[in-house]
């Protein structure tokens, strides 16, 4: 094995989400998966325009993936990759038709991706030379939960945050805590102490659309506020 020399002092940089290396790292177990799940980060991030999206013949194409693949038949290793990372939710897959032939479509799953995929289908979204044809992506996975929103829309998740973030999730209902994250990010106010008081006061006075928790008070509204890190949130 020829040893690698290192980084250049000025290289290039890929971004990956933080919710990769938190939720989906820790479950790919195989390392096939794990390399095309990488390459089409790369592949992605090298993309201009909208949507930005990677196909199976541009992956297929990639040099430096298939040899990483590395088996006699690595166009068979690239299919159960792309399997296994479209059945775990990392990636969307859709296929069109280009001149009468399919083609395969892959997409990130996120929130860009989803609307792609949701306006192609709508026919509001036609991607230059494809067609739609019958879609052949997986149901697209629930969403996501408190500790991701955080990671994806505040920051790093410290050992406090979590247990925090764990309180807030078996008080609030899911679709609360994530319309309190979009309301947080639309103030600008990206921080827990600012979720905790919207939730708080859903909770006491309800919702603009009228909606109380029924189950709040059992818990009683002081509930949050008594515990370990309820200094934290104010009246």
């Amino acid at each position: 094995m020829k040893q690698f020399t290192g980084f250049p002092a000025k290289t290039q940089f890929t971004a990956v989400p933080n919710s990769f290396f938190s939720a989906l790292l820790p479950q790919i177990s195989d390392i096939n998966e794990l390399k095309t799940t990488l390459h089409i980060f790369w592949a992605l991030y090298q993309k201009r325009g909208y949507p930005r999206f990677t196909t199976y013949k541009e992956l297929l194409g990639s040099k430096s993936l298939m040899t990483s693949l590395g088996a006699e038949a690595p166009d068979k290793v690239l299919r159960h990759a792309l399997e296994m990372a479209t059945k775990r939710g990392t990636i969307l897959h859709l296929v069109l038709e280009r001149d009468g032939t399919p083609e395969d479509i892959y997409f990130l799953n996120n929130e860009s991706g989803r609307q792609a995929i949701a306006k192609i289908q709508n026919g509001e979204l036609v991607l230059s030379g494809l067609k739609t044809k019958e879609p052949a992506y997986t149901e697209v996975k629930e969403p996501p939960d408190i500790f991701t929103l955080y990671e994806e829309n505040i920051g790093i998740i410290s050992p406090m945050i979590a247990e925090e973030l764990g309180d807030i999730e078996r008080l609030y209902p899911a679709g609360w805590i994530r319309e309190a994250f979009k309301e947080a990010v639309l103030r600008n106010k990206r921080n827990i102490r600012y979720i905790a008081k919207i939730l708080e006061r859903w909770s006491t006075e309800g919702k603009g659309d009228g909606t109380y928790q029924r189950d709040f008070k059992k818990a009683g509204p002081d509930k949050y506020i008594k515990q370990k890190y309820g200094h934290m949130v104010r009246r």
